[in-house]
């Protein structure tokens, strides 16, 4: 009996057109990705410890500012406006969010004033805009600005 030795086939796995696939999606999804830009009115946020950050589907941001004037949507609006604003919100949606970012500078009682006026529009969802610090003794820092703490 004749046993040749027999060579054994080394199984060869291309693995060039996984990594063009891969390449390709890496870029299919950084190019589709969009990017969700915030208005930018200068105000400077109180700070909070929480890194809580909570986004609902519908939400009506308002800006008061360290002079006292209030925008809604970098827009901005008098009293009698704003008062229009939070109708036509809790008219769409009386579950619509208010989010007030008001400056660190501005009086307390302004802040309340917008409160009041949100609530009795039938708009009970509210919630201030903080700059996110660590807390005392720990690690990290939390949301990056504009978190959103209840």
């Amino acid at each position: 009996m004749n046993f040749g030795v027999r060579r054994r086939v080394d199984a060869v796995v291309d693995l060039t057109p996984l990594i063009d696939i891969i390449f390709q999606l890496v870029l299919f999804f950084m190019v589709s990705t969009t990017f969700v830009t915030t208005p930018g009115i200068e105000v400077e946020l109180p700070r909070s410890s929480s890194d809580v950050i909570l986004r609902e589907k519908s939400e009506v941001r308002l800006w008061v500012t360290s002079d006292g004037s209030i925008r809604v949507d970098e827009e901005p609006v008098d009293w009698a406006g704003l008062n229009r604003v939070l109708e036509e919100a809790a008219t769409r949606d009386p579950a619509t969010m208010v989010v007030i970012k008001a400056d660190r500078a501005v009086d307390h009682g302004r802040v309340v004033a917008v409160m009041d006026l949100a609530r009795s529009k039938g708009l009970n969802k509210l919630a201030i805009a903080t700059e996110a610090t660590a807390a005392p003794g720990a690690a990290g820092g939390g949301a990056p600005d504009g978190g959103v703490s209840p």
